[in-house]
């Protein structure tokens, strides 16, 4: 809530008087050291300026002597929330509450084993996220706070999640990754087996992975069905593997990258081969844990893929006046579409906005499988010059895209420098797991 100046200058005038009450009972002889109300001429029915202070924090847990408040859970709760843009009630709330209070803690762990190590995460840096993270949104920071702020969050919120990240990466860099090897035999072994692999499937990936032990099995299968849930009902997979993931991959919204098959574990390789892109696997049983997966695209090793080709495109659009019905509408956009199809190549694209009082956006570089999958199916056998059929809605504009240039994509092997990032990774992430199950079982752990 935003002050008036009114409110200002009157939440000042009540400080000033508390100052001059304290001040005034001071005065006060011995044996009148206690006043009663009545010597405050206090009104009967007062106007209440400001917010009212929060109640008294009281701590949810207690890390290595470090504080997390109930606040701190519910604003990340309500971070969560917001990210994944679904309704959460009853039974499915307490079970998230549960997660983001086991993130909490995790993340503190992580803070505090950078902290020990002299890892330092500046103010400066974390502006600098903030900055971009508000610019992804159309926002400036400090409209982000007030979203979040609207939606029972706040910038503190999303800067510890920063801070944790950010010294989480820093302490695998140091503690980890400095002490990881691959050797060129095992890089080179990976290649072979890839030249030999040539035309089989391999899979774009990404996984929430949930730790279990056999104590909390159970609790931790039903926090990975509710997810399941959530993802179910649209909410972003990326967001709850940032959220909730206890993978390092957690970071970069759980992202595996491309992989075959055979590189995952069993379990997780059937599934994969199961799914059809798009698509998410049930909760997953694992050595030390739960796992879901996403399968987001696919394509042949070693294979030219149509879908692997970039684009440069011209976009023609045009917009209807507001309150344009449909039966308004059709005749013009008829004559765009027959316009579009007698386009004559990227060069007409201007003459029609002219014609039709459009306006003309150029792209380079957008890659075919990037496009929406209906977009994608449509453009996939059209040549350099032709245009797609018109499509939007009369809200947001009818349009059509032309080719102007399409370059195919020439598979080869991956370099040996790119093998080895990713083994290097893979190895990464396991001692990650196990450098963050010995903090858990080191840390002073108080619950409240």
């Amino acid at each position: 809530m935003k002050f008036s100046s009114l409110g200002r200058r009157a939440g000042a005038g009540m400080v000033a008087a508390m100052l001059a009450a304290t001040a005034g009972a001071a005065m006060q002889g011995q044996n009148d050291r206690f006043n009663s109300a009545g010597t405050l001429n206090l009104p009967d029915n007062p106007v209440v300026y400001g917010q009212a202070l929060p109640p008294v924090v009281k701590a949810t847990a207690i890390i290595n002597g470090e504080v997390i408040t109930q606040t701190d859970v519910e604003h990340r709760l309500a971070l969560v929330m917001i990210s994944s843009n679904n309704e959460v009630t009853g039974e499915q709330l307490v079970q998230l509450r549960q997660q983001v209070l086991r993130n909490l803690i995790d993340e503190t762990l992580q803070i505090q084993a950078a902290r020990a190590e002299e890892i330092e995460i500046t103010d400066a840096e974390i502006d600098q996220t903030l900055e971009q993270v508000a610019q992804r949104n159309n926002r400036t920071t400090d409209q982000l706070g007030e979203l979040l702020r609207e939606n029972g969050s706040s910038l503190r919120s999303i800067r510890r999640q920063v801070h944790g990240e950010m010294a989480w990466q820093r302490l695998k860099q140091a503690k980890i990754e400095s002490f990881v090897s691959v050797g060129d035999e095992e890089v080179q072994a990976v290649i072979d087996r890839l030249e030999a692999s040539k035309g089989t499937t391999e899979y774009r990936v990404a996984e929430i992975f949930l730790s279990a032990t056999p104590a909390n099995d159970a609790q931790v299968r039903a926090n990975a069905e509710q997810i399941l849930e959530q993802l179910s009902q649209g909410g972003s997979f990326q967001a709850y593997a940032r959220q909730f993931s206890e993978a390092s991959t957690a970071a970069v919204g759980g992202d595996l990258g491309w992989v075959r098959p055979e590189q995952l574990p069993p379990q997780l390789a059937e599934a994969v081969r199961n799914l059809r892109p798009g698509a998410v696997s049930v909760p997953i049983a694992l050595p030390g844990g739960y796992s879901i997966v996403a399968v987001q695209d696919s394509r042949t090793i070693l294979t030219a893929d149509p879908r692997n080709a970039v684009l440069s495109l011209k976009q023609v659009s045009i917009t209807f006046p507001q309150g344009t019905t449909e039966a308004q509408a059709v005749p013009r956009v008829e004559a765009f579409a027959k316009a579009a199809a007698n386009i004559g190549g990227c060069g007409g694209a201007d003459r029609i906005a002219n014609e039709f009082g459009g306006e003309v956006v150029s792209s380079d570089g957008v890659r075919l499988r990037d496009l929406p999958p209906a977009l994608e199916q449509m453009m996939l056998p059209m040549q350099v010059g032709q245009a797609t059929q018109p499509f939007g809605s009369l809200s947001d504009g009818v349009r059509v895209l032309v080719i102007c240039g399409r370059d195919e994509e020439n598979p080869g092997l991956p370099s040996f420098d790119q093998v080895y990032g990713q083994m290097n990774e893979q190895r990464v992430n396991s001692r990650a797991r196990r450098y963050l199950r010995d903090l858990r079982r080191d840390a002073i752990i108080d619950f409240r």
